[in-house]
């Protein structure tokens, strides 16, 4: 196991000074359900809602709409996006998944391929396009250590294609219930040999992790503020490629924001991905996800991938000495998320039990990952997500905590 990259003492400091509930001895290890927002962004909301106190609304988005422009270019920065125009910003990311998978009209026996550890949200909604539209769906086979297997997406894809059939390849990169890194590159790849559209579920990804969606060969990419980036919660974007919006690819209930109703039965499509955003916005919260992008990258992605990928290694390793206690985290390649069954114990009562103590952890159940949750034979499981600010001392006293709970059963 490398060890923890060491952060400059200054720079730890900081971080945890503009993180008061660190700083107050609240040990937070729920990044992957909702990051503690560090000051500045907290600080960006409260701003422009005192601004709407004394303008109002329309008034005080009108001017501040340079700043509000600056939050597309640094959300097209974070993500490796060809500019802000390939940015739109939505309630969150499941809206945001939704309204790029509407672009897309199946009808019966055209085909979605994805994956056994697709999130939740994502998988009704497949379901829900088989049981209204007709729409195949087909999940890839995973590998023997974990994770999808690329090779069986590319026979899907051949197999799949072809008969006048649609096909759209859509996964989660992280999924929300382990700690797995699903190959997205890789799959990018065979969906751009195809000419097979790909969407991707970046939720668990951005903000934790090194992003660049052209590089993935996505046609969208979907995302949230509120886990790893650590901006507000209600906020989320998509990433929409050029390929995508030359195609002309747009959400099926358009809003005016997205478009201009020019006659009785036309109406003109805008050029840019904000075709998939609607009219109103809580600008407060989106003066705040921008802060929150611009603060991220202030502290640098791969500091941010190092620093939490090695204290949940750190975390892994700790709770595997525990006996009673079954890491569930399965993949060539891990993440900051860690997840495990505490036997005998519900998680949510170790979630409870860890609360009282100012440690912050979340609990999954089988309904968050049926097929997943199925092949590890866990009813539930305890998640502890850390992330850059996070300390190898506060990883140790989690552990201590989750250990005498764990003799308490």
């Amino acid at each position: 196991m490398p060890p923890v990259p060491p952060a400059e003492a200054a720079e730890l400091k900081r971080w945890r000074a503009d993180t008061p509930a660190a700083e107050a001895g609240r040990i937070h290890l729920n990044n992957a359900g909702a990051a503690l927002m560090p000051l500045p962004v907290s600080h960006a909301i409260r701003q422009h809602l005192e601004r709407e106190m004394r303008l109002g609304g329309y008034e005080a988005a009108d001017e501040v709409s340079g700043r509000i422009a600056r939050v597309y270019e640094e959300l097209a920065g974070l993500v490796g996006a060809p500019g802000p125009h390939t940015i739109a910003v939505v309630e969150n990311a499941t809206v945001a998944f939704a309204q790029a998978l509407s672009a897309f009209d199946p009808g019966p026996g055209d085909v979605i391929v994805t994956t056994r550890n697709d999130y939740a949200s994502n998988q009704l909604m497949y379901l829900s396009l088989a049981e209204r539209r007709g729409v195949e769906v087909v999940r890839a086979e995973d590998l023997p250590e974990g994770g999808v297997d690329p090779g069986s997406v590319r026979e899907l894809v051949r197999g799949c294609g072809g008969r006048g059939r649609s096909l759209l390849v859509a996964v989660t990169w992280v999924p929300t219930n382990s700690g797995l890194i699903q190959p997205v590159a890789e799959i990018g790849r065979i969906c751009a040999e195809h000419d097979v559209p790909f969407l991707v579920d970046a939720c668990q990804a951005v903000g934790q992790m090194p992003v660049d969606a052209p590089a993935l060969h996505c046609d969208f990419l979907a995302a949230t503020g509120r886990k790893f980036l650590r901006g507000p919660r209600g906020t989320g974007f998509l990433y929409v490629s050029e390929r995508a919006l030359r195609a002309g690819l747009k959400p099926l209930h358009l809003d005016m924001r997205g478009a201009d109703w020019t006659g009785a039965r036309e109406y003109a499509l805008r050029p840019d991905a904000r075709r998939f955003e609607n009219w109103e916005f809580a600008y407060a919260l989106v003066m705040g996800l921008g802060e929150a992008a611009w603060y991220a990258r202030g502290v640098g992605i791969d500091t941010a991938w190092a620093r939490a990928r090695a204290l949940a290694a750190l975390l892994r390793q700790r709770l595997a000495e525990i006996d009673g206690v079954r890491i569930l985290d399965r993949g060539a390649e891990l993440c900051a998320i860690v997840t495990a069954d505490i036997a005998g114990r519900a998680a949510g009562d170790v979630v409870a039990g860890l609360r009282e103590q100012g440690i912050n952890t979340s609990a999954i159940d089988r309904v968050s990952a049926v097929l997943d949750m199925d092949d590890k034979g866990a009813a539930t499981a305890l998640r502890l997500s850390p992330h850059y600010y996070n300390t190898e001392a506060e990883v140790g006293a989690a552990v201590t905590a989750i250990d005498a709970l764990v003799r308490e059963a």
